[in-house]
Formats: structure tokens, sequence, C-alpha cells
């Protein structure tokens, strides 16, 4: 069956947290970031991902400046907008590819706690979330690829069929006003050029997503074994400590295991709570006042993809804080009024320390949360309010 991953696996066959992230990795390996440990071809392998720096990473934004640069006055104003929204994205982009990829090692390393944190997914119930988390996160995974290749795609053809590149990326070697087979090369190497940097940038985007569903899943399962607590006369006082020790030592990896990923989240968030407002500004101010049917067609499609880069991880953090505050409260009304010394000297301690609730914080600024994520997307709006006050669209439109 294509795309396999994304239903659950029937419980006969063996599934990790891990393997939530397949098609994530399957993806940074085509795009040049996990090279093989040894051998030629690591060697090999090695100049891809140079190539891929080059091209994608940096080519792309600075051949928007060279565009600019040298042919400024051929621009429409719906097309420089088309560019422009692009081009602020693009140099994001390369900055939130260039904080993943050199902390890289950190999203390594959490995969290897999250192999701990599955040594205690015991019972059926245990590993029937276990899998379903594997198909939701490698689900939402390829529902990026499609909505982030399907902008590509659509700025492409609506571009080429209007009789323009689709970014108009500086290239002195091609010139696309020399006649159709000229035009459809020249756009076609962009495309190849963006659908590269594009699937960087969703490398950027669906990591911290997919990390944070596996996350979830761990604390509901956490959540569960808590509840379960001294609940069964036939266990033991000694057994029913001991079962609350390794809740307080699966806590501690799953903390251990946000600190390992919180700062590349906060880099790359807080690189796109910078630019979300700008880009969605200038995009609307190009659907409402510039765009035909195709360019508003491709629009609509860049506005999903600059939505999708934040709003569904700020979600789950809502909910993960949402799952802290359910630990807590499970563990406080959890079977321990009656239980010996010993066993409520530990709840106490476990319960200081689960009431300090997961939180991720972009750039050591803002806390990751839907409020926080719609006050800076809000600044769109205020980008749209000083282009009709000032009338900017009818000059445009005018000269």
């Amino acid at each position: 069956m294509v795309f396999k991953l994304i239903r659950p696996a029937p419980l006969e066959e063996p599934k990790r947290s891990r393997d939530g992230c397949i098609y994530l990795y399957r993806a940074m390996k085509f795009v040049g970031w996990i090279p093989p440990k040894d051998g030629l071809l690591r060697y090999v392998y090695l100049f891809w991902t140079l190539m891929t720096f080059v091209w994608f990473t940096s080519y792309l934004p600075l051949g928007f400046l060279g565009s600019y640069m040298t042919q400024i006055k051929s621009f429409s104003p719906g097309e420089f907008l088309t560019s422009l929204q692009v081009c602020i994205n693009a140099y994001g982009s390369s900055v939130k590819v260039a904080i993943t990829y050199s902390m890289l090692w950190r999203l390594i390393k959490a995969k290897d706690l999250l192999d701990q944190l599955d040594l205690r997914c015991t019972t059926v119930e245990e590993r029937e979330k276990i899998h379903r988390v594997v198909a939701r996160s490698n689900h939402a995974f390829l529902i990026f690829t499609f909505v982030y290749c399907g902008y590509a795609g659509s700025t492409y053809f609506s571009s080429v069929l209007s009789g323009r590149p689709p970014w108009q990326l500086y290239n002195p070697f091609i010139d696309w006003h020399d006649g159709t087979l000229n035009l459809w090369v020249a756009s076609t190497l962009e495309y190849i050029v963006m659908s590269g940097a594009v699937l960087q940038d969703q490398l950027s985007d669906t990591y911290p997503l997919v990390y944070t569903l596996i996350l979830r899943t761990h604390l509901d399962m956490l959540t569960e074994r808590i509840r379960r607590l001294r609940s069964d006369e036939a266990i033991s006082e000694a057994d029913s400590y001991e079962e609350l020790v390794k809740c307080v030592l699966d806590h501690k990896l799953i903390v251990k295991y946000c600190n390992i990923i919180k700062p590349v989240i906060s880099g790359t968030i807080f690189t796109q709570f910078l630019l979300i407002g700008l880009v969605l500004g200038l995009t609307l101010i190009n659907v409402f006042f510039f765009s035909d049917i195709w360019t508003g067609i491709a629009s609509f499609m860049f506005v999903i993809t600059i939505l999708l880069q934040t709003f569904p991880f700020c979600y789950t953090c809502n909910l993960i804080m949402e799952d802290c505050e359910a630990l807590t409260h499970a563990l406080f009304q959890s079977n321990w009024v009656d239980a010996s010394r010993r066993y409520k000297a530990t709840l106490l301690y476990f319960l200081h320390n689960v009431q300090q609730p997961i939180v991720f914080v972009a750039g050591g600024i803002f806390p990751i949360s839907m409020s926080s994520n719609i006050s800076v997307a809000k600044f769109a709006f205020s980008v749209i309010t000083i282009t009709r006050q000032m009338n900017i669209a009818d000059k445009f439109k005018t000269e």
C-alpha cells in the first residue's frame, strides 16, 4: 500500500515512537542532512549536501536580491509583491534551515530518549497509542508535503501560463524574454531550486509538530499510569511505591526530552514569529489589489503554507500545557491518602515537579501558544490598514 505508515499498524507488528519520524528523516536524508557514517559514499553524499545548501539555502535569497537590483523596473506591482512575499520568507527559511541543521544532533538524541520511554509501554492500550501516534505523525508530515508541493507547483504553472517566470530569480545565463522555450527552461530551473528550498523549509516547520505529537502521547500514558497507582488492592505497598518511582523517572525522561529539543524549536519558531505578520500582510495585499485568478490561486496556497508553519504547532503547545495540568490533577487525585509515609514524601516531591508545566519559548521571549501566534499574525492587518490609508495600492496601479 502507498504511504503505509499513515495508517496504524497491527499490534502484531512492533512499532516504536521514533517510527513517527520516518517520513521526516527520509526527507532529511534526501536533502543531504544525514550522511553515511563512513566509506566513499559519505564523501559523495557530503558533496550533495554542499550543493543543496549552495542552491537551495544560499542562491534562492540571493537570487531575489539580484533580480531586484537588475530588473526592478520590469516588475508589475503584482509580480513584485508575489516575488517580495516569497523573498522575505526565503531569508527566514534559510535562517531556520541553518538552525535546524546545526542542532540536528539534538533531534537525533531525542529519539534515543523516546526508545527509553517506550520500554515502559507494556500494556495493549499503550502499544495501541504508540501505533496511533506513529501513524498520526507520519500523516501530518505527508499533509505538509502535499500543501508545500502544491504551493510550488501552482505558482510554477500559473506563472508560466501567464507568460512569466514564477519567481523571476536572477539568472545571468538564460533570458526568459527570448521566446517560449527560454521561458520554460528558466521557469523550470526556478521551480527545481524552489522545490528544494520548500523541502528544507518543510523540514524546519514539521519537526516541532512531529516531536510534540509524540510527546503528548507519552504524557497521556504517564497520566494513565498515575491514575492506576494503588488502585489494585492485590499489589503490595512496596510494589506501589516502586511503580510511583518509575512514574517519577518517566517524568524526568520526558522533561529531559523537552529540554533537548527546546533550543532548536526556540530558534526556528522565533524566526517565523518575526516574519509571519509581514509576509501574510504582503500576500493579502497582493490578493486583494493586484492578483488575477491564477496568481490568486498561487497566493492562496502560499497563505495556507504560511499558516501551517506555526499554527498547528502552537495549538499543540496549548494542548501540552493542558496535558501537564491533567497530569498534576491525576497525581493529586490518586489514591495516596492512606499510603505510607515514604510514599507520601515521594509523591509530594513528584507533585512539586509536575506543577511546572512544559512550555516552549520562542527566542527566550515569546511563550509559544495560540495567543502568541495570533498576536504576531495580527500584524498582517496592520500592513493592510497602512496600505489602504496611504492609498499605496492605487499609486502602484496608477504608475
